[in-house]
């Protein structure tokens, strides 16, 4: 079932100006961000066909952060000098890891979120697992094209929703 939803998300997304949506999409997190009071924002450097987040780096100051894969799991790094490569061919911080529990915010990616907060990843469980890590009072926010934010998402009991969208229309916490 997953399978397929995922080969369905990613056919949507064809011919999508993801670099607009993007711009769009940051415009509103970076104020939302902002209104929520978040100064330490763990963003990702998106896969190709994922929302670009990094525009709200310049839209809103704060302490930014990247995930770096380690084993089976995602460490916390602070954004500053130099990306390196990593798996699954997603740019990396060189810089050494940090607590989690510094982080105000999350900023997930996705292939498709629905509007529970469900989310459709790519299979490997890495952001469930950190996720679930997580103190409750971190706010976690799903970046998405509002094309894939679907009715309703398979849930296993692993997976861990996020508390908001951000999507090129705006913000949506259910």
């Amino acid at each position: 079932m997953k399978a397929r939803l995922r080969a369905r998300a990613k056919a949507l997304r064809k011919g999508l100006d993801l670099m607009a949506l993007s711009q769009e999409a940051a415009r509103h997190l970076a104020r939302f961000l902002q209104e929520q009071g978040v100064q330490h924002i763990l963003l990702y450097h998106p896969l190709p066909h994922e929302l670009d987040p990094r525009p709200v780096v310049g839209l809103y100051p704060a302490r930014y952060y990247l995930p770096k894969v380690s084993g089976e799991s995602l460490s916390v790094h602070p954004w500053e000098g130099p990306l390196v490569p990593g798996p699954f061919g997603l740019w990396e911080p060189g810089s050494p890891a940090v607590d989690p529990g510094v982080l105000d915010a999350v900023v997930v990616p996705g292939l498709a979120f629905d509007r529970q907060g469900r989310r459709l990843g790519h299979g490997k469980g890495f952001y469930d697992r950190f996720l679930k890590g997580l103190s409750p009072r971190v706010l976690t926010v799903g970046l998405v094209p509002k094309l894939l934010v679907l009715e309703e998402l398979p849930e296993e009991p692993w997976d861990v929703r996020v508390r908001c969208l951000a999507t090129e229309e705006g913000i949506w916490c259910p």
